[in-house]
C-alpha cells in the first residue's frame, strides 16, 4: 500500500485531495493545527467523504496528528508516522498572513518573516526529512502554490512573494532530485475559508474538490516534474 503525507489537511484542497487519494487505497497521514477540525476531517476521509464514517483520529487507513508545520516536534511526529516508508509529500499547509491583508509599503516585516516559515521553511524542512524515503521508493512531492506567485495582485505581495520562493525551490528541487518527481501546482480559486478571509468572492469559486481531481491526475499519471495548474489539467483529461 502507498503512503502519503498531506499538511493542511483539515479542509479545503488538502482534505478533498486526501478523501481522493483514501479512495484509491492510499494510506494517508494528514495533519493540521486544529485537532477538532482534523479529527472530523479524519473521519470524513476514512468514510469516503459519506456518513457514518468509522470516527476518530485513525479510521480506516487515516492517521491524523494534529500540530503546526513550523513547530520541529511536531514535524519530527510525521516523520515518525511514516517511517514504513514514503510515496507522496504533499506540502498544503499555508498561511495568508495578517489580514485584511497589507500592501507592501505597509507590511510588518516580522509578519512576512512568520509567513515564510509557514509557506516556505516548513516544507523544505519537511521535504529533508523525507527525501531518503521519497528517493529509494522512487515518490513524488506536490508543493501547492498559487497564480499569486507570478501574478501582481495588490495587497497579495506577502503571501505571492512566500508562494514564488517556494515554486523556486521546487525547480531546483526537480534538477537537484530526477529519482523523485517534482510537482509545484497552482490550484486556481476554490471556494475555500483563506479565499474569504483574503476578502474574495469565495462563493462564486469552484469547489476545491475540482482542483483536487485534477491534481490527482499528477499522482495517478506521474506526469514530469514541473509547474502546472489545476484547469489546465482539467481541461487536458
Amino acid at each position: 500500500m502507498k503512503t502519503a503525507l498531506i499538511t493542511g489537511a483539515s479542509r479545503g484542497l488538502g482534505r478533498a485531495l486526501a478523501r481522493d487519494l483514501a479512495r484509491d487505497g492510499w494510506h494517508l497521514v494528514i495533519d493540521a493545527r486544529d485537532p477538532t477540525a482534523l479529527a472530523a476531517a479524519a473521519d470524513d476521509i476514512s468514510s469516503g467523504g459519506s456518513s457514518g464514517g468509522t470516527g476518530g483520529n485513525d479510521g480506516g487507513n487515516v492517521r491524523a496528528i494534529a500540530g503546526d508545520v513550523t513547530d520541529p516536534a511536531h514535524r519530527a511526529d510525521l516523520v515518525r508516522a511514516v517511517e514504513g516508508g514514503l510515496d507522496l509529500l504533499v506540502n498544503n499547509a499555508s498561511t495568508l498572513g495578517p489580514t485584511p491583508m497589507y500592501r507592501l509599503a505597509a507590511l510588518p516585516v516580522t509578519d512576512l518573516a512568520d509567513t515564510f516559515a509557514t509557506n516556505v521553511l516548513a516544507p523544505l524542512a519537511l521535504i529533508q526529512d523525507v527525501l531518503p524515503s521519497l528517493r529509494e521508493r522512487r515518490g513524488a512531492i506536490l508543493n501547492i502554490t498559487s497564480d499569486a506567485a507570478v501574478e501582481n495582485y495588490e495587497t497579495w505581495g506577502g503571501y505571492g512573494s512566500s508562494k514564488a520562493a517556494l515554486e523556486q525551490l521546487s525547480n531546483v528541487l526537480a534538477a537537484e532530485e530526477p529519482d523523485v518527481a517534482v510537482w509545484w501546482a497552482d490550484p486556481g480559486e476554490m471556494n475555500t475559508d483563506m479565499l474569504r478571509a483574503a476578502g474574495e468572492d469565495a462563493d462564486s469559486a469552484p469547489p476545491p474538490e475540482e482542483a483536487a481531481a485534477a491534481l490527482r491526475r499528477l499522482v495517478t499519471d506521474r506526469l514530469p516534474s514541473g509547474r502546472y495548474r489545476a484547469s489546465a489539467l482539467a481541461g487536458a483529461q
